[in-house]
């Protein structure tokens, strides 16, 4: 890829609190839109892995807007659900991505391999994958990854999707307890925007 600094950017999701968080994340000089703004439906992410996934919607909204776009695809393992709900994540929320009906499920998940999982530790890591297509511009993608535990309940109201069940390693609190600033510095997609970020 080209040395010449991305002065624009779109965002590829429909998830507002996703393309909060993005927005967040980018460098300032970096104009943003949304496919939100478009009012593009998302392609059918037919990838067996979350890169495989996120570069299907990077190439695909870039070509509908001709834009250099960012897609995001990412997601919750947990090892005891052989690591589901993983790139179905949010697709166990329904055609309306209702993560409180994602969030029982996985408690129902759980409570079916084992009905004592409340009084152990439920090994579980967030994972992204980035990946940027657009004009005069080569394969660029990375992924960040989290380890921690599922919370025994729901606890939070901050960030979005499984936030409210996932205590990272190391720390007493769901990511839905945390500021923005505190689990910027630790998740995720934080982690693989440190990788991608010499791009931008």
């Amino acid at each position: 890829m080209a040395a010449k600094k991305i002065k624009y950017l779109l965002i590829g999701s429909n998830n507002a609190g996703k393309v909060r968080e993005i927005k967040q994340l980018l460098p300032r000089y970096i104009k943003v839109s949304s496919i939100i703004d478009y009012k593009i439906k998302s392609p059918k992410e037919t990838g067996r892995t979350f890169l495989q996934n996120s570069f299907i919607k990077s190439k695909y909204f870039s070509k509908k807007t001709g834009k250099i776009c960012l897609a995001d695809d990412s997601g919750l393992e947990i090892d005891i659900l052989n690591k589901k709900p993983g790139i179905f994540s949010a697709r166990w929320g329904g055609k309306n991505n209702d993560f409180n009906l994602a969030i029982k499920k996985v408690f129902r998940e759980l409570n079916k391999v084992d009905k004592k999982w409340r009084e152990k530790k439920i090994k579980a890591r967030f994972i992204c994958a980035l990946s940027i297509h657009g004009p005069n511009i080569k394969k660029v993608h990375s992924i960040g990854k989290i380890e921690g535990k599922i919370s025994v309940k729901k606890i939070g109201t901050k960030g979005f999707g499984y936030d409210p069940i996932f205590i990272p390693n190391g720390k007493k609190n769901t990511f839905a307890q945390m500021k923005f600033r505190d689990k910027f510095k630790i998740d995720h997609r934080a982690r693989a925007f440190r990788k991608i970020k010499k791009f931008l």
